[in-house]
């Protein structure tokens, strides 16, 4: 009866918090609804034309956005599995494994939008680049990882060794980022960072790229948040009906 009584105190109090917490998530989708749309607007109204490759260079500013939220999530996943090994506690594999389907769905994105960006450019949907090809060893590892947790015989099994392979797979984010200055590639240089094409960008482009990613960092924080919220939810229904089965065990050994 004592565990029952600590699971109704824990939902309760958790309970009582999450009014304060569902607000701030819905400024934050707020916030990023209307960075959105006008990230929108810049993107294919205010930003200039690229001279060379024209109006296809404007998926430059969902691309390398989604690229970056890519990495992001990847680095979350490493973090949260780094403290799940650490301390063990369950908090550390939701943040990781909420990281990790929500970075499944942007590295695909940046591997759906990369080839219509290169068709017009180089002819092709897609080549065995060196970044093109490490991008896609990093949706494979994302991929991994969600079926290590789908297919472990228990939970706990699945959360460590899918956290051994969150820890492991972080190595291909900078072999990702660094491909085109390592290998002679296909893939133009890098966009932003040391020794990229930042510089050369028009000023309105450069503004416009570093609001997009502002933009779609927004987007992603909310999206990770409402899945953590989420888990947290199966969390508590798990306790609950742990609870409720261990009453019920107890009554029947009476």
């Amino acid at each position: 009866m004592e565990s029952v009584r600590t699971a109704k105190v824990t939902t309760t109090s958790s309970s009582a918090a999450r009014p304060y917490l569902g607000s701030a998530k819905s400024v934050l989708l707020l916030a990023a609804g209307a960075f959105m749309l006008v990230n929108m607007y810049l993107i294919f109204m205010w930003a200039p034309t690229e001279a060379v490759m024209g109006h296809v260079q404007r998926i430059m500013y969902i691309h390398v956005p989604l690229a970056w939220l890519a990495f992001l999530a990847f680095f979350i996943v490493f973090v949260g599995s780094l403290m799940y090994l650490w301390k063990r506690e369950s908090k550390w594999d939701m943040l990781a494994s909420s990281a990790a389907e929500l970075g499944v769905v942007f590295t695909s994105l940046v591997l759906i939008t990369g080839p219509i960006w290169g068709k017009p450019i180089w002819g092709i949907w897609w080549t065995w680049d060196a970044r093109l090809t490490t991008t896609l060893v990093l949706w494979l590892i994302y991929v991994s990882y969600l079926m290590l947790r789908a297919y472990s015989s228990n939970r706990s099994q699945g959360a460590l060794y899918s956290a051994v392979l969150g820890v492991i797979g972080f190595v291909d984010v900078p072999i990702v980022y660094f491909a085109v200055n390592w290998w002679r590639t296909q893939h133009q240089r890098l966009v932003i960072g040391s020794g990229s094409l930042e510089g050369s960008l028009n000023a309105d482009m450069r503004t416009t790229l570093y609001f997009s990613m502002v933009a779609f960092t927004l987007l992603f924080s909310f999206l990770l948040w409402q899945k953590m919220s989420d888990k947290r939810i199966e969390e508590d229904l798990r306790s609950i009906r742990y609870s409720k089965e261990l009453t019920r065990g107890a009554r029947i050994g009476r």
